[in-house]
Protein backbone atom coordinates (compact mmCIF):
# COMPACT_ATOMS: atom_id res chain seq x y z
CA UNK A 1 0.00 0.00 0.00
CA UNK A 2 1.66 3.31 -0.87
CA UNK A 3 1.21 6.33 1.10
CA UNK A 4 -1.27 8.52 -0.69
CA UNK A 5 -0.11 12.31 0.00
CA UNK A 6 -2.50 15.11 1.10
CA UNK A 7 -2.63 17.78 -1.71
CA UNK A 8 -4.95 20.71 -0.53
CA UNK A 9 -5.57 23.58 1.39
CA UNK A 10 -5.87 21.70 4.52
CA UNK A 11 -2.44 21.09 4.50
CA UNK A 12 -1.76 25.53 5.26
CA UNK A 13 -3.45 24.70 8.56
CA UNK A 14 -1.44 24.57 12.00
CA UNK A 15 -2.20 22.15 14.27
CA UNK A 16 1.07 21.62 16.28
CA UNK A 17 3.62 24.03 16.65
CA UNK A 18 7.48 22.66 18.74
CA UNK A 19 9.81 25.53 18.68
CA UNK A 20 13.19 24.95 20.13
CA UNK A 21 11.71 22.23 22.82
CA UNK A 22 14.45 20.42 25.24
CA UNK A 23 13.45 17.59 27.51
CA UNK A 24 15.90 16.58 30.25
CA UNK A 25 14.80 13.29 32.32
CA UNK A 26 16.55 11.95 35.04
CA UNK A 27 19.73 14.01 34.65
CA UNK A 28 19.86 13.30 30.57
CA UNK A 29 19.14 15.13 27.92
CA UNK A 30 16.44 13.01 25.97
CA UNK A 31 15.29 16.26 23.16
CA UNK A 32 17.12 18.97 22.54
CA UNK A 33 16.16 21.45 20.32
CA UNK A 34 13.19 20.31 18.39
CA UNK A 35 11.25 22.16 15.85
CA UNK A 36 8.53 20.70 14.39
CA UNK A 37 4.76 21.82 13.01
CA UNK A 38 2.24 19.25 12.24
CA UNK A 39 -0.40 21.00 9.71
CA UNK A 40 -4.24 19.68 9.41
CA UNK A 41 -5.15 16.78 7.18
CA UNK A 42 -1.06 15.19 7.51
CA UNK A 43 0.10 11.01 8.63
CA UNK A 44 3.14 11.36 9.82
CA UNK A 45 5.51 8.53 11.44
CA UNK A 46 7.58 9.14 13.70
CA UNK A 47 10.45 6.53 14.08
CA UNK A 48 14.43 6.05 15.43
CA UNK A 49 15.52 3.51 18.10
CA UNK A 50 14.92 2.85 21.70
CA UNK A 51 15.83 5.72 23.97
CA UNK A 52 15.86 7.99 20.67
CA UNK A 53 12.54 10.18 22.82
CA UNK A 54 9.77 9.34 20.68
CA UNK A 55 7.36 8.53 23.53
CA UNK A 56 8.98 11.48 25.22
CA UNK A 57 8.08 14.36 22.51
CA UNK A 58 4.04 12.69 22.12
CA UNK A 59 4.09 13.55 26.26
CA UNK A 60 5.56 16.56 25.84
CA UNK A 61 3.16 17.43 23.15
CA UNK A 62 0.73 16.26 25.65
CA UNK A 63 1.92 18.48 28.40
CA UNK A 64 2.43 15.38 30.58
CA UNK A 65 6.07 16.43 30.97
CA UNK A 66 7.43 19.88 31.53
CA UNK A 67 10.34 21.30 29.05
CA UNK A 68 13.48 22.42 30.37
CA UNK A 69 13.07 24.49 27.28
CA UNK A 70 11.08 25.69 24.52
CA UNK A 71 7.36 25.74 23.79
CA UNK A 72 4.59 23.37 22.61
CA UNK A 73 1.51 25.13 20.96
CA UNK A 74 -1.58 23.42 19.89
CA UNK A 75 -4.34 25.16 17.94
CA UNK A 76 -2.19 28.11 19.08
CA UNK A 77 -2.27 27.09 22.48
CA UNK A 78 -0.64 25.34 25.45
CA UNK A 79 -1.30 22.09 26.04
CA UNK A 80 -4.32 21.58 28.47
CA UNK A 81 -5.83 25.30 27.69
CA UNK A 82 -9.41 24.73 27.40
CA UNK A 83 -9.98 25.52 23.65
CA UNK A 84 -8.10 22.25 23.44
CA UNK A 85 -9.96 20.03 24.97
CA UNK A 86 -11.96 17.38 22.90
CA UNK A 87 -9.72 18.06 20.01
CA UNK A 88 -6.71 15.83 20.45
CA UNK A 89 -7.38 11.65 20.69
CA UNK A 90 -4.45 9.80 22.79
CA UNK A 91 -3.81 6.36 22.41
CA UNK A 92 -0.87 4.63 24.06
CA UNK A 93 1.18 1.89 24.07
CA UNK A 94 -0.79 0.04 26.50
CA UNK A 95 -4.17 1.39 25.95
CA UNK A 96 -5.52 -1.95 24.24
CA UNK A 97 -3.75 -4.30 27.03
CA UNK A 98 -7.26 -4.11 29.33
CA UNK A 99 -7.14 -6.15 32.55
CA UNK A 100 -8.33 -9.88 31.77
CA UNK A 101 -10.52 -10.03 34.66
CA UNK A 102 -12.65 -6.24 33.34
CA UNK A 103 -15.89 -6.94 31.05
CA UNK A 104 -16.53 -4.45 28.85
CA UNK A 105 -18.36 -4.46 25.82
CA UNK A 106 -16.54 -2.52 22.65
CA UNK A 107 -19.45 -0.10 22.52
CA UNK A 108 -19.00 0.42 26.68
CA UNK A 109 -15.33 1.12 25.95
CA UNK A 110 -16.26 3.71 23.09
CA UNK A 111 -18.63 5.82 25.17
CA UNK A 112 -15.98 6.40 27.82
CA UNK A 113 -14.43 8.34 25.32
CA UNK A 114 -17.16 10.76 25.22
CA UNK A 115 -17.47 11.52 29.13
CA UNK A 116 -17.10 14.89 30.72
CA UNK A 117 -18.12 16.59 33.82
CA UNK A 118 -21.37 17.40 32.19
CA UNK A 119 -22.40 14.24 31.14
CA UNK A 120 -20.84 12.00 32.96
CA UNK A 121 -24.25 10.64 34.51
CA UNK A 122 -26.11 10.85 31.90
CA UNK A 123 -25.99 7.52 29.43
CA UNK A 124 -28.75 8.26 27.28
CA UNK A 125 -27.42 11.78 25.54
CA UNK A 126 -28.56 11.43 21.88
CA UNK A 127 -25.46 13.70 20.97
CA UNK A 128 -23.30 10.75 22.83
CA UNK A 129 -24.64 7.95 21.00
CA UNK A 130 -24.53 9.13 17.94
CA UNK A 131 -20.64 9.94 18.72
CA UNK A 132 -20.51 6.58 19.60
CA UNK A 133 -22.09 4.98 16.58
CA UNK A 134 -19.92 7.44 14.06
CA UNK A 135 -16.51 6.25 15.73
CA UNK A 136 -17.30 2.48 15.95
CA UNK A 137 -18.90 2.63 12.09
CA UNK A 138 -15.35 4.89 11.29
CA UNK A 139 -13.06 1.85 12.43
CA UNK A 140 -15.17 -1.17 11.14
CA UNK A 141 -16.57 -2.81 14.56
CA UNK A 142 -19.93 -2.64 13.90
CA UNK A 143 -20.21 -6.30 13.98
CA UNK A 144 -18.71 -6.68 17.51
CA UNK A 145 -20.04 -3.46 19.52
CA UNK A 146 -21.51 -5.59 21.99
CA UNK A 147 -19.03 -8.52 22.29
CA UNK A 148 -16.80 -7.67 25.23
CA UNK A 149 -13.34 -6.68 24.56
CA UNK A 150 -11.57 -9.36 25.93
CA UNK A 151 -12.80 -11.56 23.37
CA UNK A 152 -11.39 -9.32 20.53
CA UNK A 153 -8.17 -10.15 18.30
CA UNK A 154 -5.47 -7.55 18.85
CA UNK A 155 -6.07 -5.83 15.61
CA UNK A 156 -9.68 -5.35 17.11
CA UNK A 157 -9.08 -3.72 20.28
CA UNK A 158 -6.76 -1.26 18.74
CA UNK A 159 -9.24 -0.16 16.65
CA UNK A 160 -11.62 -0.20 19.45
CA UNK A 161 -9.14 2.00 21.52
CA UNK A 162 -9.01 4.43 18.45
CA UNK A 163 -12.76 4.76 18.25
CA UNK A 164 -12.50 5.78 21.71
CA UNK A 165 -10.41 8.39 20.70
CA UNK A 166 -12.58 9.61 17.94
CA UNK A 167 -15.63 9.45 20.20
CA UNK A 168 -13.97 12.40 21.69
CA UNK A 169 -14.51 14.26 18.19
CA UNK A 170 -10.98 14.52 18.27
CA UNK A 171 -9.31 16.22 15.33
CA UNK A 172 -5.59 15.07 16.10
CA UNK A 173 -4.76 11.85 17.10
CA UNK A 174 -1.61 10.34 18.51
CA UNK A 175 -0.66 7.04 18.52
CA UNK A 176 2.52 5.47 20.56
CA UNK A 177 3.08 1.92 18.93
CA UNK A 178 -0.26 0.86 18.14
CA UNK A 179 1.07 -1.53 15.80
CA UNK A 180 2.98 -3.66 18.13
CA UNK A 181 1.37 -7.74 18.73
CA UNK A 182 -0.47 -7.87 15.28
CA UNK A 183 -0.27 -9.96 13.08
CA UNK A 184 0.18 -8.55 9.10
CA UNK A 185 -3.46 -8.78 7.82
CA UNK A 186 -4.72 -6.85 11.14
CA UNK A 187 -1.42 -4.21 10.52
CA UNK A 188 -2.53 -3.60 7.39
CA UNK A 189 -5.79 -3.15 7.93
CA UNK A 190 -5.29 -0.78 10.79
CA UNK A 191 -3.14 1.83 8.46
CA UNK A 192 -5.60 1.76 6.06
CA UNK A 193 -7.78 2.60 8.32
CA UNK A 194 -5.72 5.60 9.65
CA UNK A 195 -4.85 6.86 5.91
CA UNK A 196 -8.39 7.15 5.36
CA UNK A 197 -9.41 8.85 8.57
CA UNK A 198 -6.53 11.48 7.20
CA UNK A 199 -8.76 11.88 4.03
CA UNK A 200 -11.99 11.51 4.52
CA UNK A 201 -12.63 12.40 7.77
CA UNK A 202 -9.93 15.10 8.14
CA UNK A 203 -8.32 13.78 10.73
CA UNK A 204 -4.20 14.68 11.50
CA UNK A 205 -2.50 11.67 12.84
CA UNK A 206 1.03 11.72 14.37
CA UNK A 207 2.09 7.93 14.81
CA UNK A 208 5.01 6.69 16.93
CA UNK A 209 6.51 2.91 15.29
CA UNK A 210 9.29 0.98 15.18
CA UNK A 211 8.11 -0.50 12.30
CA UNK A 212 9.99 1.50 8.99
CA UNK A 213 8.50 -0.52 6.48
CA UNK A 214 5.25 -0.02 7.33
CA UNK A 215 5.44 3.45 8.09
CA UNK A 216 7.36 3.77 4.73
CA UNK A 217 4.24 2.31 2.73
CA UNK A 218 1.34 4.54 4.37
CA UNK A 219 2.52 8.25 6.27
CA UNK A 220 2.55 10.77 3.85
CA UNK A 221 5.88 12.25 5.96
CA UNK A 222 8.22 10.99 8.34
CA UNK A 223 10.41 12.06 10.67
CA UNK A 224 13.50 10.51 12.52
CA UNK A 225 14.12 11.05 15.81
CA UNK A 226 17.57 10.49 17.91
CA UNK A 227 17.18 12.98 20.33
CA UNK A 228 17.37 15.57 17.75
CA UNK A 229 15.50 15.51 14.93
CA UNK A 230 18.24 13.77 12.35
CA UNK A 231 15.15 13.83 8.96
CA UNK A 232 11.80 15.69 8.03
CA UNK A 233 10.07 15.51 5.25
CA UNK A 234 8.11 13.51 2.50
CA UNK A 235 8.09 9.84 3.11
CA UNK A 236 9.49 9.09 -0.72
CA UNK A 237 12.79 11.33 0.18
CA UNK A 238 13.30 8.93 3.49
CA UNK A 239 17.28 8.15 3.54
CA UNK A 240 17.90 4.46 2.28
CA UNK A 241 20.26 2.25 5.58
CA UNK A 242 23.39 3.46 4.29
CA UNK A 243 22.59 7.02 4.60
CA UNK A 244 20.54 6.49 7.65
CA UNK A 245 23.49 5.21 9.19
CA UNK A 246 25.60 8.12 8.36
CA UNK A 247 22.42 10.17 10.25
CA UNK A 248 23.21 8.12 13.03
CA UNK A 249 26.73 8.29 13.23
CA UNK A 250 27.38 4.88 12.92
CA UNK A 251 30.41 3.81 10.46
CA UNK A 252 31.10 0.75 8.31
CA UNK A 253 33.21 -1.73 10.53
CA UNK A 254 34.53 -3.95 7.50
CA UNK A 255 36.15 -1.22 5.77
CA UNK A 256 34.83 -0.24 1.86
CA UNK A 257 32.93 -3.59 1.62
CA UNK A 258 29.41 -2.61 2.29
CA UNK A 259 27.95 -5.34 1.63
CA UNK A 260 27.73 -6.89 5.39
CA UNK A 261 26.33 -3.36 6.49
CA UNK A 262 23.44 -3.70 3.95
CA UNK A 263 22.46 -7.09 5.29
CA UNK A 264 23.38 -6.82 9.56
CA UNK A 265 21.96 -2.92 9.82
CA UNK A 266 18.37 -3.42 11.54
CA UNK A 267 15.27 -1.38 9.90
CA UNK A 268 13.76 0.58 12.17
CA UNK A 269 16.79 1.52 14.51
Amino acid sequence: MQPSVVNDNRLNVPILSVDNLTVIRSGNIVLKDINLKVCKGEFIGLVGPNGSGKSTLLLSILGVLRAQKGSVEIYGQPPFSRSTIGRIGWVSQAASNLPRDVRITVRELVRLGTLNGKNMFSWSDKGRVKRVNEAIKMVGLEDVENVDVSRLSGGQRQRAVIARALATEAEFILLDEPLVGMDREARNSLLKLLDQLCHDSDKTILMVSHDLTAIRQTAHRMIFLEEMIRYDGPTENFPDLESLAGLRGIRPVHGEDQSYKHTHLVEGE
